[in-house]
């Protein structure tokens, strides 16, 4: 659980802060990232302000937290920086405040700097909660 009102508490064990955010995502955050070599996962701690007026999670902050858990994967792939071309986001079921949300992200395929990622998003690492679908173009810059 988070505290629902203020700030996320500690990730999972074998999660860290992302130490790669940018603006938005330092507002709408925090996003953590899997520690472990290889392991591509991206987590985040659902809280108040994550929310819609029902309570659960507002389905453009699911699709804000899967563009950037997809982009990390892209990034993995690549070590290039990408934007996004397309991003589909399907939904299965609520995830409440408190809840502890993580990506699965799998790079599904690499061509001329075209890359195809989805993603399934769990609720406490285990209940299908949505899953996401993107293209991204790889672009030339590695960094700012």
């Amino acid at each position: 659980m988070s505290d629902k009102e203020g700030e996320a508490k500690p990730p999972p064990p074998g999660f860290e802060i992302s130490k790669s955010r940018g603006p938005f995502t330092t507002r709408n955050g925090p996003v953590y990232r899997a520690i472990e070599t290889g392991d591509i996962r991206s987590g985040l701690w659902v809280l108040d302000r994550h929310c819609n007026s029902m309570g659960f999670m507002h389905g453009g902050m699911v699709s804000a937290f899967a563009d950037g858990a997809l982009a990390w994967a892209v990034w993995h792939a690549t070590h290039r920086m990408s934007v996004t071309l397309k991003l589909t986001t399907s939904y299965y079921d609520t995830i409440r405040p408190g809840d502890w949300l993580e990506a699965h992200p799998r790079v599904v395929s690499v061509d001329d700097g075209v890359v195809h990622v989805e993603a399934e998003m769990l609720v406490g690492g285990e209940k299908l909660a949505a899953r996401a679908d993107a293209t991204f173009r790889a672009l030339r810059r590695t960094s700012k």
